[in-house]
């Protein structure tokens, strides 16, 4: 037998009315409360949660107005905006139906009902009051992610020039619905200047999704970014609802929107133009409403110009742009970005480290940072774990190579490694961060680099 769940308030002068009710609904619920006094209410609602109210329109002051039914909803949806009522009337018309639908009812319910009807309405009630609960629930999630990120911009952090750049850019765009096209180098924060315009947007209490076109198939991209119906196709066992639909009224994050290739840019660039999506198996199309947000690693403006990327692709998403300047070029930052993550994983690991010696600082920045503010991250983390001072030298911090890269590998390392970041990193610059040409010159697969990638950091 299914386990009974869901707790009814039914509320009616006639107490024959409650004793049917009571009767019929005990089966299928866990809780069932009657009430003949529309006074007691509110001690109803302060003693329980309902999930659904069943209430009268007619109470004995008026027989057939349904005024006080509708002078009580209006109390119940001040104690909870968000209560789910059912109205049950011996007198029901279609204009009654109306009226109460427009000042808050969920449904209409005709005396005498027919009982598969009636808890068939109830059950879709039900699911309306669970499904409120859960989008509640995301927005009050997201509402403390966005409290505890109590600095400007979370780990986003800088005073060099070139960060108080993109901060005043991130400010001045926010607050509109421009599209975004967010340039830079692996590891320089582009996904954390997108969270920082959905946070500060008008869409802040609404979704944010994020799509790694890197690591989407051509075959899924469909799938993945506009849905499928069941039966769409082999392991098409349910209809799923695509990225788009997902974050329609809030965000959508494309993030290395460089890797696509010239039919997918063409497929999106579509749905773009026409606001709508059509599921793969579907007839119909959806329509959607969404903030785009996309960013990339690559010379995006070349691609363009020399026919990797489509150029009205490229003015459809970079109304704005925003250009992450690299680790190397702000240096003035390190010492922040030091102190910033030796709190966090001194913290994290109960570490003694407490501080960075003056030598560190000088290390640290005089180093090219490659993988950028990923890879700093990580070297203060490493570094803390393996530490047993309660203060930082020069010597507890193991980098690859000592002052600027060149175009050789003049390595101070033999650690095999420290070895193949570098030549990794090496060869994604020189495909400007295309990762499947540079897995083809590496001779791996895209997933077999995307695994380095994600090893050292990168």
């Amino acid at each position: 037998m299914a386990e009974k769940n869901g707790r009814i308030l039914a509320v009616d002068d006639n107490a024959d009315i409650l004793f049917a009710l009571k009767m019929l609904l005990k089966p299928h619920f866990e809780v069932i409360r009657t009430e003949t006094n529309p006074e007691r209410i509110p001690q109803h609602m302060s003693e329980e949660d309902f999930d659904v109210i069943l209430l009268d329109m007619n109470f004995n002051k008026d027989a057939i107005s349904g005024k006080e039914g509708f002078n009580w909803l209006d109390k119940i949806l001040e104690i909870d905006p968000g209560a789910i009522v059912l109205f049950i009337t011996a007198y029901g018309d279609v204009e009654k139906s109306v009226r109460a639908i427009k000042a808050g009812a969920t449904d209409f319910i005709i005396k005498p009902w027919q009982n598969e009807k009636l808890l068939a309405t109830i059950w879709s009630a039900m699911k309306l009051k669970k499904s409120q609960k859960e989008v509640s629930s995301l927005r009050e999630r997201q509402k403390e992610i966005n409290t505890i990120m109590d600095q400007p911009f979370a780990d986003f952090i800088g005073v060099s020039p070139g960060m108080q750049r993109v901060f005043k850019t991130i400010q001045k765009v926010a607050g509109t619905d421009a599209n975004v096209l967010i340039l830079g180098e692996n590891g320089t924060g582009k996904e954390l200047v997108a969270r920082a315009l959905h946070r500060y947007s008008l869409r802040k209490d609404e979704t944010f999704i994020s799509v790694d076109l890197g690591a989407l198939s051509e075959s899924l991209f469909e799938s993945e970014l506009f849905g499928h119906m069941k039966g769409a196709f082999t392991d098409a066992k349910a209809d799923r609802p695509g990225r788009f639909e997902l974050a329609s009224g809030g965000t959508l994050f494309l993030d290395e929107i460089g890797n696509l290739s010239l039919p997918l840019q063409a497929k999106l660039l579509t749905v773009l133009e026409r606001r709508e999506v059509t599921r793969v198996g579907a007839n119909k199309p959806t329509p959607i409403d969404i903030r785009l947000i996309s960013a990339t690693n690559m010379g995006i403006k070349q691609m363009a110009a020399e026919g990797g990327f489509r150029q009205d692709l490229l003015y459809r998403i970079n109304t704005v742009e925003i250009d992450i300047p690299p680790l190397r070029e702000r240096p003035e930052d390190i010492p922040l970005l030091a102190q910033h993550f030796l709190k966090i994983y001194a913290k994290k690991y109960n570490s003694q480290v407490s501080k960075l010696s003056p030598s560190v600082i000088k290390k640290l920045t005089t180093y090219p940072w490659p993988g950028n503010v990923r890879e700093f991250q990580h070297v203060i983390e490493r570094t803390i774990i393996m530490s047993d001072s309660s203060t930082l030298s020069e010597h507890d911090f193991q980098l690859s190579a000592q002052g600027q890269m060149n175009d050789g590998f003049d390595l101070d390392t033999y650690n095999l490694d420290e070895v193949e970041r570098i030549i990794i990193e090496k060869v994604l610059k020189n495909n400007r961060g295309n990762v499947s040409k540079a897995a083809s010159e590496l001779g791996l697969t895209r997933t077999s680099l995307y695994r380095r990638l994600e090893k050292h950091g990168l």
